[in-house]
């Protein structure tokens, strides 16, 4: 028997809402629709989405879906779609699916024949890389970075090469250890940090990796970030700090005087001597 398109298959539409990520403003025509159209809201957070629905009059039914109880759920957001009612899927803020656990049950849905389609808006990825000043002809999400300290290096690491612009999320309470990671494992390269996009505090921050983590620590990061990374742009750009440091190292022991030896790798890498001396002094603390 051939297979159903999902035009064919008499079940409910699972809508994929874009929602703002901050300013309750940016909502579509289209979103607010489809929001009192469906028969049911699932969403990460209710009573985050709740702010959302009370803004605008909209009293549809929500049903809590996220990381801890997906598995539950998504089999009674099936049989809601299965028995021919809508739902809308919605993230705290942004498109769901995207580092979030929609995914899952998009996937689910598309599996079973279901039919799915977006409601497209906010996106805090694609809003810190338009403003970000940087190449946006290619570029690649990498989402959450790992918490732990050894596999955030790790994860770094396999990123050394990468030509295209980076997007990252972070959490406030680590944002100083991913840039400080960022520049020991790739360099002091360009980055801009985004900050609360679209909120009443929100900040960009565009600069070296050195001059963000100064940054920063001067003013405790709160808030959501955004981090856009410029990617390698050659040799100087996949170095990182630990390899010259290890190289102006054996230069010293080899009797090289220190100024000739940072010379000599800020001309190999084309990195400036300010850069390299500070990682050597940071080695020595």
């Amino acid at each position: 028997m051939p297979g159903l398109t999902e035009r064919e298959v008499p079940t409910g539409v699972l809508y994929l809402c874009a929602t703002p990520i901050g300013n309750l403003e940016d909502v579509s025509v289209r979103l607010l629709k489809t929001l009192r159209h469906v028969h049911l809201i699932a969403c990460e957070d209710t009573r985050q989405t709740a702010k959302l629905l009370r803004r605008y009059r909209i009293r549809t039914p929500m049903l809590s879906y996220h990381q801890h109880n997906r598995r539950q759920r998504e089999g009674e957001l099936l049989e809601t779609l299965r028995e021919g009612h809508d739902v809308a899927l919605l993230s705290d803020a942004g498109t769901p699916g995207i580092s979030d656990p929609g995914s899952d049950l998009v996937r689910r849905a598309v599996e079973e024949g279901v039919a799915v389609t977006a409601i497209p808006g906010p996106s805090a990825l694609v809003c810190a890389l338009a403003i970000s000043g940087m190449d946006t002809s290619r570029f690649t999400f990498e989402g959450f970075l790992p918490p732990r300290a050894a596999r955030r290096r790790a994860f770094l690491q396999e990123l050394r090469g990468e030509v295209r612009t980076m997007v990252f999320y972070e959490a406030p309470h680590r944002v100083l250890e991913t840039l400080a990671d960022m520049e020991e494992v790739l360099g002091d390269r360009r980055v801009t940090v985004a900050r609360e996009l679209t909120k009443r505090f929100e900040e960009v921050f565009r600069g070296a990796l050195s001059q963000a983590r100064e940054h920063f620590s001067q003013h405790p990061p709160r808030g959501e970030f955004t981090l856009v990374l410029e990617g390698s742009r050659g040799e100087a750009a996949r170095v990182s700090a630990e390899q010259v440091r290890a190289e102006v190292e054996a230069l010293l022991a080899q009797g090289v005087e220190k100024k000739e030896a940072l010379r000599m790798k800020a001309l190999q890498y084309g990195i400036p001597r300010r850069d390299i001396y500070r990682w050597l002094a940071r080695r020595e603390d």
